[in-house]
């Protein structure tokens, strides 16, 4: 638990300093027999801040849980 814990504790804190990426997506426009248009997008992933907040301090909970057995 105490691995699990220090895991969450830096994802978390990841997290909170990268709020997201981009990820590329491809689009087909046309497609009409051998001509075929493609697109290449930029996807936005993000997540809001408080998530990575709560994520650390389960990291810290649970840290802190396996000390005090």
């Amino acid at each position: 638990m105490k691995t699990a814990g220090w895991i969450l504790i830096v994802l978390g804190i990841v997290m909170i300093l990268v709020r997201g990426f981009t990820v590329p997506v491809k689009k087909t426009l046309v497609d009409v027999g051998p001509i075929e248009i493609n697109k290449t997008e930029n996807k936005w992933v993000g997540w809001p801040t408080y998530a990575g907040g709560f994520i650390t301090l389960a990291g810290i909970v649970l840290v802190v849980a396996n000390k005090r057995k």
